[in-house]
């Protein structure tokens, strides 16, 4: 299966699984019971991520010229979204993989795990390509940033504090440092690598590589002998 068709899976399911239609609230009450065509929607949802591909811009969107490349009416889509910014929160969402499972036998293997994802999700080109296209023009979408901020980001950053205040709690982290300030030590290499430096290399380890050299420095501090 190519990266496009397990895309188009991954969107359907994203799209379905919510159990809502995006923008429903805005459409007349004897449309809200029509059926939805998942088929559509994917196919939308693969043509605005085929657009990013190619270099077009977030500003350069816009539902026309989605409706027109996919094939489709603008009455279609605003039958789903009530506007681009929805639109692009639900192809946003689509590119995010399930949560990993956690193995939950250290919190060092479950940071592992975590700092994997976000490996492979580097290594995906298209993956990489759409969060450095929102990192690069989320100002100008302040919206949009702050939905998939609330929606995505949060959500998987409290994932990192669980494990983080469950190491505390277990003696494997200093129950003295912030939170927050330790889940930036852990993630941030990563993301650096994967979204705002390309071109450096992600190879297998890494994520070992960085959970151990920052737990070196966040374990608890030995007692210093009396006298």
């Amino acid at each position: 299966m190519t990266d496009r068709a397990r895309g188009g899976t991954t969107a359907a399911a994203a799209l379905t699984s919510r159990g809502h239609e995006p923008g429903s609230a805005a459409l007349p009450a004897e449309r809200r019971g029509r059926p939805r065509n998942a088929a559509v929607d994917t196919a939308v949802v693969e043509t605005v991520l085929r657009l990013l591909e190619e270099g077009v811009t977030m500003g350069e969107l816009s539902m026309e010229r989605i409706a027109r490349e996919t094939g489709v009416g603008k009455a279609t889509l605003y039958r789903r979204w009530s506007g681009k910014e929805e639109l692009m929160l639900d192809v946003l969402r689509s590119m995010d993989d399930a949560d990993p499972e956690l193995p939950g036998t250290s919190a060092r293997d479950d940071l592992v795990v975590l700092l994997e994802m976000l490996r492979r999700r580097g290594l995906a080109k298209r993956s990489s390509a759409i969060l450095r296209t929102v990192v690069s023009q989320v100002q100008a979408h302040p919206k949009l940033w702050k939905e998939y901020h609330e929606t995505v980001i949060l959500a998987r950053r409290e994932m990192v504090h669980a494990v983080l205040r469950r190491g505390m709690t277990t003696g494997e982290l200093r129950s003295d440092l912030d939170v927050q300030l330790l889940s930036d030590l852990f993630v941030s290499p990563m993301l650096s690598r994967a979204v705002l430096h390309e071109w450096q290399d992600l190879p297998e380890g890494l994520a070992e590589e960085i959970v151990d050299a920052v737990m070196e420095g966040a374990r608890p501090r030995a007692e210093r002998p009396a006298g």
